[in-house]
């Protein structure tokens, strides 16, 4: 029996100069899911993606006037952990995401790959899960 993974306590977010096109291509090419989109006019305020194996993204569209919160569009980078990269990379090259390297093995024992979604944020895949937290 699996184990429904804790809540997320820690979560990734950034801006899109389209924010409904981007989610569209995060959930077909990279197979996040889509939880929640708070749009009004045309413009996505808050949407939530999650990750099947645990964790997620928040994004929304860039608009005038932001907060001191407002990232630049196309300028994050994120590290998402996944069983297996090699399904993950077909699907990714498949839908048309910019491959920049890999699959390839690490010395540090995981093995990655690294593509640029159409906004220009950098995402990197690895099996790599961190280390367990010292006691």
């Amino acid at each position: 029996m699996s184990e429904t993974p804790p809540a997320p306590t820690v979560w990734h977010t950034f801006r899109a100069r389209d924010a409904r096109a981007l989610i569209d291509f995060l959930v077909e090419a990279f197979g996040f899911v889509e939880n929640v989109a708070y749009e009004e006019g045309g413009v996505i305020a808050h949407a939530q993606l999650d990750w099947p194996e645990g964790g997620g993204i928040m994004l929304g569209d860039d608009r005038p006037g932001g907060s001191e919160w407002t990232r630049v569009p196309g300028t994050a980078g994120a590290y998402v952990v996944t069983a297996d990269v090699d399904a993950l990379h077909a699907r990714a090259a498949a839908a048309g995401a910019e491959i920049l390297e890999g699959p390839v093995d690490r010395e540090y024992g995981s093995r990655d790959f690294i593509a640029r979604d159409p906004e220009g944020n950098l995402w990197s895949f690895g099996t790599y899960p961190g280390q367990p937290r010292a006691e």
